[in-house]
């Protein structure tokens, strides 16, 4: 069965169409909710009609003003030991009335002081997990009423029970003392409910759960005309109490609290202890909840405490038990397709019709064939998919989902959130003890820089992990602590900082930069590293080590890692001079600019770009200045693909096409001359030679970046010396402007036009 967390958003309705679910989900909820509002009064140690008035009031007044269209209210199993002993602590049940309706009022002042916020820190693994186990405690609760062991009450949720059994050992026990005619509804119903999920009988407007109900009741009635020794006993079956029978009349199904009482503190103990607790499970259930539905609303939280404050009030009022948003009532509505609050609404009139009027109906529905929606619905929550998809998630998902889970199902549903909240927290801190910080070797063209990143909030936790980081540099390491992207820094932290910058790094010789550090911190930026080509830099390189340089680069560029550069403080650095350790001759084309490539920064390179990167005397010219007078250690020749230039020229040329006459462009023919030699020297291609040809196009910018490489060597006398000298190479690369990669071509020999082979980088 597809879980309902990830069910298909649903298709719009019309209105009528949607009324129609409404009232259909509401039906089936009424059917849940009927036992379980009994079954949870038992367990409070309330008068069982206590639970039918908050399930009346959570569906008619919590539905009409709730801002939630999936959510459904009522007597909660998660407040039932609190429930039973604050009747205990208080003497009576109209005393603990008065701490109800005084929870109310807390309520809906935490609505308007917003304590609603808190329903967005739930973490979503914590409530994936609250509702998985909320499906694994309704199988394993409901397995024993399928088959007629009906010992424990409806809506236990609890692992522990009050009769000494757990789960597990009542399980066991329903194995060993079941009921045959229970046994067959049941699971006939579970049969039912499958058998339709998978069928066609899914898009039916008749629902599923309700089919389920009217075939256990079918079941029950003719094994009972029968005189079958497999009859169902009227305690297996729904037990509403009926006015008029056992001296249960109106005036002793509404009770009004003991006002007498107001003084008393405990009232206040009380009702304090209330008004937290279901706050805080009516803001799991509301998230948890919206996450079930199945067009992805959002809640508003402030307005549903408001909301539940006063249903809690008029509970505690008339005598009704204390009530929060139920997420078992809740899943059913949303599995059933519920599409707005009607259905709420719905549920709670069919509550009060039916318990007030028409009673002896509902009490020939079979506890057997309830137990088997609460099943069908349990796999739903507790999909194995569910499982797989939060394992896949990895440790920090999947850890604390399953840990919530098994909280909840071993202890309540309050106290396993709780536990995995604490699990989620734990694995934050731990996040934060390690991520405090990036670290990030950078190799600038003055050498290795070691950039420690700090995170956006740097607090006490990060200080051992910041510690141990900073003491693992060594004498002569460049280490720049960058706080640019830091709102917030621990004194601790920066104290840290301060005594590692001034004493520490001084005495290891490190050498220490910051950077960003925001004003109020007193800690100004610092920088000690060489992000630009200084003298001193370019002397030390080699014209094989500026080439692996670019390689690096652009390595970086295309992979996403580029170096982190203070660009204004490079343009302060080379005002006074420059001193670039290349020259790149590139196309204008606007998408290859060089020092983006190459991840370079200001002064580092000469680039000259003309279209189709031809060459002329003024490029020459520029040329022999930057590497004779300027120092430029590599001469690089970079094409691109899918050329402009190019293209043009394969056109012209292999149409035969007067150039001026073609383009109306009087100057072009100076670009498409150098060009058109390479267009000829291209043989490969023997059909369809023109600009629409993007392998031919590419071919012919490859052979032209050759051409223009050997070109250099012949037509400058003094950059031909300088590369027999070994002071400068001259390399050529083609750039993908797809991938965004170079592919670098071999330098020129000394006595032949170019090496053929290409290597990549």
């Amino acid at each position: 069965m597809t879980p309902a967390s990830d069910a298909v958003p649903a298709p719009q309705l019309s209105r009528t169409q949607s009324i129609g679910k409404d009232l259909i989900a509401g039906t089936v909820v009424f059917l849940v909710a009927l036992p379980l509002c009994l079954g949870i009064a038992h367990a409070s140690g309330a008068p069982v009609i206590a639970g039918i008035i908050s399930g009346i009031i959570g569906g008619i007044v919590v539905g009409l003003l709730s801002g939630s269209h999936i959510s459904v209210s009522g007597p909660a199993a998660g407040l039932a030991a609190i429930v039973l002993s604050q009747i205990q602590v208080l003497g009576s049940y109209q005393a603990f009335l008065l701490a109800v309706a005084i929870s109310g009022i807390l309520q809906i002042g935490l609505g308007v002081l917003r304590a609603g916020v808190l329903a967005k820190y739930f973490p979503t693994n914590v409530i994936r997990g609250l509702l998985a186990a909320i499906g694994v405690i309704l199988i394993l609760k409901q397995l024993p009423h399928l088959v007629g062991h009906d010992d424990d009450h409806e809506g236990a949720m609890a692992f522990a029970q009050s009769d000494g059994r757990n789960t597990f050992s009542e399980i066991a026990e329903a194995l060993r003392a079941f009921l045959p005619g229970a046994a067959l509804v049941g699971l006939s119903c579970v049969a039912l409910l499958f058998v339709w999920e998978k069928s066609r009988l899914k898009k039916s407007l008749f629902p599923a759960p309700l089919a389920a109900v009217l075939l256990g009741v079918a079941i029950s009635e003719l094994l009972r005309v029968s005189g079958s020794s497999w009859t169902i006993e009227e305690s297996h079956l729904v037990e509403v109490p009926i006015v008029g029978v056992n001296g249960q009349g109106w005036d002793t199904i509404f009770s009004m609290p003991d006002w007498s009482q107001w003084s008393n503190p405990k009232i206040y103990t009380a009702a304090i202890t209330l008004a937290i607790v279901a706050s805080l499970e009516t803001l799991l259930n509301l998230e948890a909840t919206d996450k079930l539905d199945p067009q992805k609303r959002v809640s508003p939280p402030n307005r549903e405490l408001l909301v539940q404050g006063v249903g809690n009030v008029a509970a505690g009022l008339i005598g009704g038990m204390p009530m929060t948003s139920v997420i078992v009532r809740s899943s059913v509505n949303a599995g059933a397709g519920a599409r707005t609050r009607l259905s709420c609404i719905t549920h709670g009139v069919l509550l009060t019709v039916c318990v007030f009027f028409i009673p002896t109906l509902l009490n020939h529905i079979p506890l057997a064939a309830l137990a088997a929606i609460l099943v069908a619905t349990g796999f739903k929550l507790a999909s194995p998919k569910l499982f797989v998809q939060m394992a896949k998630g990895g440790r920090a998902q999947f850890i604390p989902f399953a840990i919530t889970v098994l909280a909840i199902v071993f202890t309540d549903l309050l106290m396993g959130v709780i536990i995995g909240l604490a699990v989620s927290l734990m694995f934050v801190l731990s996040s934060n003890l390690r991520r405090g910080m990036t670290i990030i070797k950078e190799e600038h063209v003055g050498g290795i820089v070691n950039r420690v990143e700090l995170a956006n909030q740097v607090s006490f936790l990060n200080r051992a992990a910041l510690m141990r980081t900073l003491s693992n540099f060594g004498r002569g390491e460049q280490v720049v602590i960058d706080a640019r992207t830091t709102d917030y820094i621990d004194p601790d932290i920066y104290g840290l900082i301060q005594t590692f910058r001034d004493e520490i790094a001084p005495a290891h010789g490190v050498i220490v930069s910051l950077i960003g550090f925001k004003n109020h911190y007193r800690l100004a930026d610092h920088v000690q590293y060489v992000d630009v080509t200084t003298r001193e830099v370019q002397d030390k390189l080699t014209p094989a080590r500026v080439l692996q340089v670019l390689k690096e680069g652009n390595d970086r560029f295309a992979s996403g890692r580029r170096l982190q550069r203070d660009l204004i403080r490079q343009v302060d650095a080379t005002s006074t001079g420059q001193h670039p350790m290349a020259v790149v001759l590139s196309c204008i084309d606007s998408r290859s600019p060089a020092e983006i490539l190459f991840d370079l920064g200001l002064g580092d390179i000469f680039s000259v770009r003309l279209a189709g990167n031809v060459l002329s005397r003024k490029v020459l010219g520029s040329m022999e200045f930057a590497c004779k007078v300027a120092g430029a250690k590599l001469i690089l020749v970079l094409g691109h693909t899918s050329c402009g230039a190019v293209k043009a020229t394969c056109d012209i040329v292999g149409k035969n096409l007067d150039t001026v006459q073609a383009t109306g462009l009087t100057n072009l023919p100076y670009l498409v001359e150098p060009i058109s030699k390479a267009v000829r020297m291209e043989t490969t291609t023997t059909q369809d030679r023109v600009g629409s040809n993007y392998e031919f196009v590419d071919r012919v910018a490859a052979i032209h970046v050759r051409n223009v490489m050997l070109a250099i060597r012949q037509e400058s006398p003094t950059l031909r010396d300088m590369i027999d000298a070994g002071q400068i190479q001259v390399a050529g690369a083609m750039y993908n402007v797809k991938s965004g990669q170079v592919e670098f071509m071999s330098a020129v020999d000394a006595n032949r036009a170019v090496v053929a082979d290409t290597v990549a980088t």
